[in-house]
């Protein structure tokens, strides 16, 4: 207990929030890594996963690629990229392993949004003479938007957890007080910079959960809120009794 509240001593200091290493900026800098990281990595996953789900080929190839991808570790990944493009370069490594770690569930989310939607809904709309272009934007799209929503908070999560490493080649972030604190042995640092991270990342949790629910579409919501009211229950409940063999029996004489 006394280490914890040694943590919360370091993290409430008025010289902690000032300053080129204070939090504020260490917070920012985790923030931009985190940002870019997934904008790069949605801006390649997504389009490609609504191709594989739209025209329903490509699921094995992109299967084994992300895992692949989830199998690289990232620290070994940062260090091998710093190495090969050189220090100057070392942001653009970063961004890059940050990057491939979040393309896997990205594009998960993507595909299997699209795999999730009632074929004759998607039949319906063929119906109606829509074009396949209208079909992916009037329908595949807006259906499959929470899972991609659940793909883009799985990655998110993933790199902001990941983005700590970035001290350890200068980078900054939140991670520095970990990286600094450790050699160090303050272990209050090292605490305090492990519950900032840590609250960061619930406060983007509970950011995508709510975004979650705001792209469901409002006939899906509807559809839910009608299939569970207590006159729907009650029709139900009608018909399954007049479909029981019971109630079709004859009665004794």
């Amino acid at each position: 207990m006394n280490l914890i509240a040694e943590a919360f001593a370091w993290m409430l200091s008025p010289e902690r929030w000032s300053g080129p290493a204070g939090i504020p900026v260490a917070l920012a800098q985790h923030l931009g890594f985190t940002f870019v990281s997934v904008l790069i990595a949605a801006a390649i996953a997504v389009p490609v996963g609504w191709a594989i789900g739209h025209k329903g080929r490509g699921r094995e190839i992109a299967v084994a690629v992300s895992g692949a991808a989830r199998a690289v570790p990232s620290f070994g990944l940062l260090i091998l990229l710093v190495l090969l493009l050189g220090v100057l370069q070392t942001p653009t490594a970063a961004v890059i392993t940050f990057v491939l770690l979040g393309i896997p569930s990205i594009l998960a989310g993507a595909y299997t949004g699209f795999e999730a939607i009632d074929r004759r809904v998607i039949d319906a709309g063929r119906a109606m003479g829509m074009t396949e272009w209208q079909i992916l934007w009037r329908i595949e799209v807006p259906l499959g938007l929470p899972l991609l929503v659940s793909g883009l908070r799985a990655a998110t999560l993933q790199i902001v957890a990941t983005v700590t490493i970035a001290a350890y080649v200068g980078l900054g972030g939140l991670g520095q007080y970990i990286i600094q604190g450790i050699p160090l042995r303050r272990f209050d640092q090292v605490l305090a910079g492990a519950i900032l991270v840590a609250v960061l990342a619930l406060v983007l949790d509970a950011v995508f959960a709510i975004l979650e629910r705001v792209v469901v579409p409002r006939g899906v919501v509807a559809g839910r809120a009608g299939g569970s009211g207590p006159r729907t229950r009650r029709r139900r409940a009608r018909d399954e009794a007049a479909a029981s063999p019971r109630s079709s029996a004859p009665a004794p004489a």
